[in-house]
């Protein structure tokens, strides 16, 4: 049954305006932001790449993975296996190159959940004239795979991925970088993502950002980190008026009921 969207509100006083749709390029996280993995393929392909180059057995268990990119946590795996430091230089291209095969070849097992109106948002800022691309702690292939099976692809021009940063901070600025390539050196450039990791990234490139709790970080702990403008999901975005608030201060969207 369908019902009528509840109307959002504010939790702090209005100064400055933020217009979260008003940008030229939006720079969008993958995971737990546009989708959702419910599989073990990326994950797996991890221990299956390091044990294929180096013959050596490693583990996530206990590395943080929301929000990281996946060449610092190949090298925390590494690490906490012991495996040396130059071994896995020397041979690090190859593991990222075996993960990426991994995946491909087992993209067909790829089970993946949309986020709320993630398409009608794309259609919304598309139609709007804003350029979107993905930044992600994703190896290229790997990102561009999960799009592609989720029916994403078709809606982001470009991409910064981890293939050769292992700082989230250095990836977005590529990708920053590719946006104002496209979009022109004075672009409006604004990042969407669900993690503390990506607000940090984008406040150390100095762009706009969008919060939405649809990650592993609740609405709380992400707004206590100030996005620009903080809400429970991109469908509760989508429903929201333009809002008021302090500059640099997180602008919030009250809890509500997901779009129908």
């Amino acid at each position: 049954m369908h019902t009528s969207p509840q109307p959002l509100e504010t939790r702090n006083d209005s100064q400055s305006g933020f217009l979260w749709d008003a940008h030229d390029a939006y720079l969008f996280d993958i995971d737990g932001t546009l989708l959702r993995s419910r599989d073990r393929v990326h994950f797996d392909a991890f221990v299956h790449a390091v044990r294929l180059v180096l013959g050596r057995e490693v583990s996530l268990e206990g590395i943080p993975l929301a929000g990281n990119t996946d060449a610092a946590i190949l090298r925390e795996a590494c690490l906490r296996s012991g495996v040396p430091a130059p071994i896995l230089d020397a041979h690090h291209a190859a593991i990222l190159t075996a993960m990426c095969d991994h995946v491909a070849q087992r993209r067909a097992e790829l089970d993946l959940m949309l986020m709320p109106a993630v398409e009608q948002t794309l259609d919304h800022l598309t139609r709007r004239g804003a350029l979107l691309g993905v930044a992600t702690g994703n190896l290229e292939s790997i990102g561009w795979t999960k799009l592609e099976r989720a029916g994403l692809r078709h809606w982001f021009r470009f991409g910064g991925f981890s293939d050769c940063f292992s700082d989230r901070s250095q990836l977005l600025a590529h990708a920053a970088q590719q946006a104002r390539a496209l979009a022109g050196p004075a672009a409006r450039l604004c990042v969407v993502g669900d993690t503390l990791r990506d607000i940090e990234a984008a406040r150390a490139n100095s762009l706009s950002v969008v919060a939405v709790a649809t990650g592993r970080f609740s609405f709380d702990q992400l707004i206590a980190h100030c996005p620009d403008l903080c809400a429970e999901s991109l469908a509760h975005l989508l429903r929201a008026r333009p809002i008021q608030a302090h500059p640099l201060q997180a602008r919030p969207l009250q809890k509500g009921p997901a779009q129908p």
